[in-house]
């Protein structure tokens, strides 16, 4: 598959790039797309929730009433769940979310949400480019020529580039990454994707 490669004012150059098939051209595969995705959730989950339990209540262990002739239910302790202020029923606890997913199957998460893009052509290769000074209306100047305001964007730059990244901040939905951190989510969280020329080479050294 064959792109050609844009100028930042939107406009086609004479050139054109090959997509690598082994990374473009495959069958997409859902289930590890699913995966990855679900990994990636979970790593931004602080797991960090509680809730405390009957044990860990501050209170008088002291039986509240007697045990019977009352016409309702025993009760032993104002710690009890079912009275205000008590403990909670199997509540939150602190714990990791995070879980292993083998390589190969992450790798092959990320060659199917590229292709899944290239079919619906929704990538965009950009010549390299950077700013002289960081300026957000230099960068939303770039979303006008592609008629994106507004929509998700993601850009692959080849290496970070402060100026770029300081310029894309303001910008909610715009989200600029390094071709070596590139990940499922933020590939198919994008309506576009936008890839500098030279981060080709090192998605493909990566993931060919």
């Amino acid at each position: 598959m064959e792109l050609v490669v844009h100028r930042i004012s939107g406009e086609a150059t004479d050139r054109k790039v090959s997509l690598h098939d082994d990374i473009f051209g495959i069958e997409p595969n859902d289930h590890a797309i699913y995966l990855d995705t679900k990994l990636y959730l979970a790593n931004q989950r602080q797991g960090t929730h509680k809730s405390k339990e009957r044990n860990e209540i501050a209170g008088s262990t002291r039986k509240i009433k007697k045990q019977k002739g009352t016409g309702t239910a025993r009760a032993g302790s104002i710690k009890s769940p079912i009275f205000r202020g008590g403990g909670r029923i199997f509540g939150p606890q602190p714990r990791d979310y995070s879980f292993k997913l083998n390589k190969k199957v992450k790798k092959l998460a990320r060659k199917s949400a590229l292709a899944y893009k290239a079919k619906e052509l929704q990538i965009v290769i950009l010549e390299d480019f950077t700013f002289d000074t960081p300026k957000t209306k230099n960068f939303a100047q770039i979303l006008n020529s592609f008629e994106l305001q507004g929509a998700k964007s993601l850009f692959v730059m080849p290496t970070t580039d402060s100026n770029v990244v300081l310029s894309s901040r303001n910008l909610q939905r715009t989200k600029v990454v390094t071709a070596n951190s590139l990940n499922t989510f933020d590939i198919l969280n994008a309506k576009r994707l936008f890839v500098a020329e030279s981060s080709l080479k090192t998605i493909e050294e990566i993931l060919a």
